[in-house]
């Protein structure tokens, strides 16, 4: 199911989130985005799987949308060896069993980059399954417009416009006003 408004276009994307044993004894529980449900519906923690210790959730259903205005960060993912879509875990200070909640679900890498500079939240980068790819490089292709170089004009200087040790001409002084205070006070005494 696809939403379209005059600048966006947006498909609900269920998020799966593992929780596992942790390797440190600082940790208890790891908790990794391990995979994603294009047109999920909607979904709180639901269990999807159990093997040991380890338990899979489908954490949530978030839209994931796309912007005219970040078709060229679009474009950039698109171009590299793996295209991902990036989810956003923020700190979930209401629940002590869940310490995470799904906070945004993204195919710009500019905006996971933002994310990336704060050490509260977690950013995952999840594989973009091929039909997502078609469906982003669709809404590209539609609505991305290259941007024209353009060469900077080199500024023309002026070599009359030199001040020649005089400083600021809109201060009157008897003296020059770049003179260092030691000999000003000679000077004035």
């Amino acid at each position: 199911m696809s939403f379209v408004f005059p600048n966006s276009q947006s498909i609900p994307v269920g998020v799966v989130i593992r929780k596992s044993p942790g390797v440190t004894r600082w940790a208890k529980w790891a908790w990794r985005a391990i995979d994603m449900l294009p047109g999920a519906g909607p979904a709180d923690w639901t269990v999807l799987r159990r093997d040991g210790d380890s338990t899979e959730f489908h954490a949530a259903t978030l839209p994931l949308e796309l912007y005219v205005s970040d078709t060229e960060a679009y474009v950039h993912e698109l171009q590299t060896r793996q295209p991902s879509i990036y989810v956003v875990l923020s700190p979930n200070a209401a629940s002590t069993d869940i310490p995470w909640k799904v906070s945004l679900v993204t195919a710009s890498p500019y905006e996971a980059q933002d994310y990336c500079d704060s050490s509260e939240v977690l950013v995952e980068k999840l594989p973009m399954p091929e039909g997502m790819q078609a469906w982003v490089g669709d809404f590209v292709s539609r609505h991305h417009e290259e941007d024209a170089f353009v060469k900077r004009k080199r500024r023309n200087w002026r070599d009359d416009d030199a001040e020649d040790g005089i400083g600021d001409p809109r201060i009157s002084k008897d003296s020059d006003v770049y003179s260092s205070p030691r000999r000003r006070r000679e000077a004035l005494n």
